[in-house]
C-alpha cells in the first residue's frame, strides 16, 4: 500500500509541475511587450545593460536627468546620454592629471584643433571646467596616440579615441550639460 500511495503522490506532484510549466510558458507568450525582457542582441537589450548596475559600461545611478555628457572619474567612462535618457554612445578615456570635483558643469568652450599642454596635437576639444587655472576638457590626439601622463605636470586633457572625439564633438555643444561623478 506505501508502494502505491508514493506512486499516486509522485504522479500528482509530475502533473501540478507541468502544469505550473505549461502555464508559465503561456503567461511569457501573452505578456504585453513592454512587460517581456528584451531579446539578446536587439537594442533593448543592449540598453537595459547599459543601465543595469552590474554592468561595466552602466550608466551610474544619480547621473541626472536629460541630454547630457556623463564622466565617471573612477571608471574613466564617458557616456553621451539623449533628452530620454537614453544612451547614444559609452566608451572610456585616458585621464588628465588634475580632476574635476563631482557636480554639474557646462560645455564652454570648444576648439577643432589646437596644441594639447603635452605639446602633442589634439582635436575635437570640448571644455567644460577649470581647476585652479587648469582647464579640464576632452579631446583626441589627432596621431591616436594616449597621453603620457607626468603627475609632475597639472595637465586637463581627457583623451578619447578620434571616433570617440568626433562623436563627443557633434553632441556636447556650448552650453551642454556635463555631469561629473565619482
Amino acid at each position: 500500500m506505501a508502494g502505491t500511495s508514493s506512486a499516486i503522490v509522485a504522479g500528482l506532484t509530475a502533473a501540478a509541475l507541468a502544469t505550473i510549466g505549461y502555464l508559465g510558458h503561456r503567461a511569457a507568450v501573452t505578456a504585453p511587450a513592454e512587460l517581456r525582457p528584451p531579446a539578446p542582441g536587439t537594442a533593448a537589450a543592449v540598453q537595459k545593460a547599459l543601465r543595469d548596475s552590474d554592468h561595466p559600461a552602466a550608466l551610474p545611478a544619480r547621473s541626472g536627468t536629460g541630454e547630457r555628457v556623463v564622466y565617471a572619474l573612477d571608471k574613466d567612462r564617458v557616456w553621451l546620454v539623449e533628452r530620454s535618457g537614453k544612451v547614444r554612445r559609452t566608451y572610456g578615456v585616458s585621464p588628465s592629471t588634475v580632476d574635476p570635483e563631482p557636480g554639474t558643469y557646462q560645455v564652454t568652450s570648444r576648439s577643432a584643433s589646437v596644441t594639447g599642454s603635452d605639446g602633442v596635437p589634439i582635436e575635437y576639444v570640448v571644455r567644460f571646467a577649470s581647476v585652479e587655472g587648469t582647464a579640464i576638457g576632452f579631446s583626441a590626439a589627432v596621431d591616436g596616440s594616449a597621453p603620457r601622463l607626468d603627475p609632475e605636470q597639472r595637465t586637463g586633457g581627457i583623451r578619447e579615441t578620434r571616433a570617440d572625439g568626433a562623436a563627443m564633438w557633434g553632441f556636447a555643444t556650448i552650453g551642454r550639460k556635463v555631469v561629473v561623478v565619482r
